[in-house]
């Protein structure tokens, strides 16, 4: 009896210190809920809590879930700009005209281009071209766009009539009315140009020079009255090849000058021709007696 009430004493300290829950058989069914048979005493530790009222995870079995942090979406990738679609070609390798003759005389003005103008756009004018692009930050094409163009008229200045015909190849005008009969050389000042006629009939046109305003080629009716396919001036020691005498010392004549520089330059008084094989081809045709017109 005795060790009985020892023990009830005992439960009952442990109840106080620990908050144990003492059961006795006949107050609960004395088993766990799987059928075991359970000890009359039950003691539960209270759990250790934090400072913030959480039990650590590990004391009493169970662990708090960590909160779910909210998982960023992540955005669509900014749309990058469309690229600016390219500027309209004005001229392009393969053409020509008087438009290419403008934009190779601007081309001359500020130092990308030292032959012509030619009025055909070919390598050497496209070359030109992309090297001015280059020079200003636009796309090395070598064709003239629209920005391209504008950005060369901002830096040049209309180029003069001779400026476009540096080189020759101006259309020939209307032949005086002195030419429209016979065998004639007939040399127009105004358009720098030589027709071969036959009876009203032009069989050739060439571009020429004439002499400077010290040394002015003369105009008039005259006849040519001597050939000289490799003539060499005794007043100025310079080669005259394939020279037609029609005034004096003054003759039709190819000139390597001419060929070189262009309007550039000038002669003596006698009608230059800078291309060779044309000129090689009139001398065969042309005879002693044949009409000279030169006129404005």
């Amino acid at each position: 009896m005795r060790r009985t009430s020892a023990a009830v004493a005992a439960a009952v300290a442990l109840t106080a210190v620990y908050g144990c829950t003492v059961q006795t058989p006949g107050t609960d069914t004395g088993a766990d809920t799987d059928g075991r048979p359970r000890s009359p005493v039950h003691i539960e530790i209270p759990a250790t809590r934090s400072p913030g009222g959480h039990s650590p995870a590990g004391r009493t079995g169970h662990t708090t879930a960590p909160a779910k942090r909210p998982v960023a979406t992540p955005s669509a990738p900014a749309a990058s700009p469309k690229p600016a679609p390219p500027a309209p070609t004005l001229y392009q390798r393969g053409d020509s005209g008087v438009a290419i003759r403008e934009l190779q005389a601007r081309l001359r003005q500020i130092g990308w281009l030292h032959e012509g103008p030619t009025g055909t756009y070919d390598a050497t004018t496209e070359q030109a071209v992309a090297g001015f692009q280059g020079k200003r930050g636009l796309p090395r094409t070598g064709r003239t766009d629209t920005v391209t163009w504008q950005r060369l008229l901002s830096m040049t200045r209309r180029p003069g009539k001779w400026e476009l015909y540096l080189m020759g190849g101006q259309p020939a005008g209307a032949p005086d009315p002195r030419c429209l009969t016979g065998r004639v050389l007939c040399i127009d000042k105004t358009t720098r140009t030589l027709r071969w006629m036959i009876d009203g009939r032009t069989v050739s046109t060439m571009a020429v020079r004439f002499g400077t305003e010290a040394t002015p080629t003369r105009e008039g009716v005259f006849q040519v009255f001597w050939k000289s396919r490799h003539h060499v001036s005794t007043l100025y020691d310079t080669p005259m090849p394939y020279a037609m005498f029609f005034s004096g010392g003054q003759a039709v004549h190819y000139s390597a000058d001419f060929a070189a520089r262009g309007y550039a330059g000038g002669s003596h008084g006698c009608v230059n021709v800078r291309d060779k094989a044309a000129i090689a081809q009139l001398f065969e045709q042309v005879e002693v007696g044949d009409k000279v017109v030169v006129h404005w």
